[in-house]
């Protein structure tokens, strides 16, 4: 007799629409998701903008839009409102990773953040002195921040690609680098390319913020109060000339980041709501056609009562900054970063491939993210463990931190970002578009190579107590958070 999957049982008598959506649900949660989205709409953009219907490529991202009503409405076109507008979500999760790291993640003690902070300042300094050394005194020299970022998308998901090959270590380390790369690059946004600064307007900014940074003080958790706050906070930095995504990262430091109930409360509340339940349940009386208990398919309305007093002690046991982040990923992932590759990763090849890699700009960006991204993140990461602020991770070769520092070269999102603030010229921004997107290229070739051939870490002693106090993967109860992979 052929005995069936208890899986397999389920999804037979899933309703229609869930067995459906099963798989996209199942491709969501895969680690590198995010970054074939991305990659699957920079082909995109690309084969449309070389296609016999680049004419509609260009005319799409000019088409103008206007929000509002009455006097007060905003026109822009709709290049503008995914990288000022829809972009602010993107580096509002930025923000929130960023503040989540260094409350309670890889940034929170000096040491631990020492090895991704050194290599990440590294990969940071060496692709901007090298793309200044190139472009000194050109046209092309106020790009020097084009090579400063990595994309995580990509870099995790090639990491996933190579499944147990890589050490989770590793992909910490990489995890922090990244976090701290992307606060350089916000910096580097909000201090080098805000031309001019309407004084009045980021008054108002610093007004709103102070109000935000009282509605936390106070206890207020609401995400619509946060929301509402946030709008008026990102218009304000709007009309400061300082870029409207600043706002992004500036409310997400707002975010509430503390629990109303310990876990030790939500155990007991947890346990007494669903004893409620199973009670409610057992002392309902008589049901349809007499029989005991509510009807199959519903509950009784004790047990409802029950429940929703389990949602609430859900919700109170996770933080604010918790569930946004958790519930913004898959719009910033699977929406939000792949449109902004579709509008910006398009830009017509050249017919003479070799002169424009000759370009001081496109040469400049390559060097930055190819040569100096790794040199850089190596070389420093070398410095510090060398010098005793930091300490190689458990079971991480340098072989493996050469292979991520390879993968930091990968600038796609940010560096794509900073290159459309950086030229205003269009025959420059398409150097360095080109020079980011065949770097991209190059570093996530390099470094799935380098890694892919290096020898798989040993398996973990199951038996063998955890250095540092460290918890050992056997009695871990969960599988550590991932970041999710949306930035660039």
């Amino acid at each position: 007799m052929q005995v069936t999957p208890v899986g397999s049982r389920r999804a037979a008598g899933a309703p229609p629409i869930e067995r459906l959506v099963r798989p996209f649900r199942e491709f969501v949660h895969l680690e590198a998701a995010g970054g074939v989205v991305l990659l699957a709409a920079a082909a995109l953009a690309l084969v449309w903008a070389n296609s016999p219907w680049a004419w509609a490529y260009a005319a799409l991202w000019h088409t103008p839009v206007t929000v509002g009503a009455g006097g007060a409405v905003l026109t822009q076109d709709l290049h503008h409102w995914i990288n000022d507008g829809l972009m602010v979500l993107f580096f509002f999760v930025v923000g929130l990773e960023i503040k989540r790291e260094v409350l309670v993640g890889e940034l929170a003690s000096p040491r631990r953040a020492a090895l991704p902070a050194a290599a990440a300042l590294g990969g940071m300094l060496l692709p901007a002195l090298l793309f200044s050394l190139l472009n000194a005194g050109g046209p092309g020299a106020a790009g020097w921040g084009v090579p400063m970022a990595t994309d995580i998308a990509f870099a995790l998901g090639i990491l996933a690609l190579l499944g147990r090959r890589v050490p989770l270590a590793l992909k910490v380390f990489l995890t922090a680098l990244a976090v701290l790369d992307d606060l350089g690059a916000v910096l580097v946004i909000a201090l080098f390319y805000t031309p001019d600064v309407v004084w009045p307007a980021l008054a108002a900014a610093g007004l709103v913020l102070a109000l935000l940074v009282a509605a936390n003080r106070l206890g207020v958790r609401t995400p619509l109060v946060y929301g509402g706050l946030g709008v008026g906070l990102w218009l304000a930095v709007l009309a400061s000339g300082v870029h409207a995504t600043v706002a992004g990262v500036l409310l997400a430091m707002t975010i509430p980041a503390s629990t109303r109930i310990d876990p030790a409360g939500f155990l007991a509340r947890g346990r007494a709501y669903l004893a409620d339940f199973a009670s409610a349940g057992q002392d309902d009386g008589a049901g349809v056609d007499g029989r005991a208990g509510p009807r199959p398919g519903f509950i009784t309305e004790g047990q409802q009562t029950a429940v929703q007093a389990l949602e609430a002690a859900c919700e109170h046991v996770q933080t604010p900054l918790h569930r946004l982040e958790h519930a913004l990923h898959p719009w910033v992932a699977f929406a939000v970063m792949p449109l902004f590759a579709l509008a910006n990763a398009g830009v017509a090849l050249p017919r003479d491939p070799l002169a424009t890699v000759a370009d001081p700009v496109t040469l400049g960006v390559l060097a930055g993210l190819v040569v100096g991204k790794p040199l850089g993140i190596t070389a420093a990461a070398l410095l510090a463990t060398r010098t005793g602020l930091a300490v190689l991770p458990d079971g991480v070769t340098w072989r493996q931190v050469a292979g991520a520092a390879v993968l930091g070269g990968i600038g796609f999102t940010m560096s794509l970002f900073i290159a459309a603030l950086a030229f205003a010229d269009a025959a420059l921004l398409d150097a360095a578009k080109l020079g980011i997107l065949g770097a991209s290229l190059v570093a996530g070739l390099g470094g799935w190579l380098l890694l892919r051939t290096a020898p798989a870490p040993a398996a973990p002693d199951p038996a063998a107590p955890p250095a540092d106090g460290a918890v050992s993967p056997a009695a871990e109860p969960y599988p550590p958070p991932s970041l999710p992979a949306m930035r660039g």
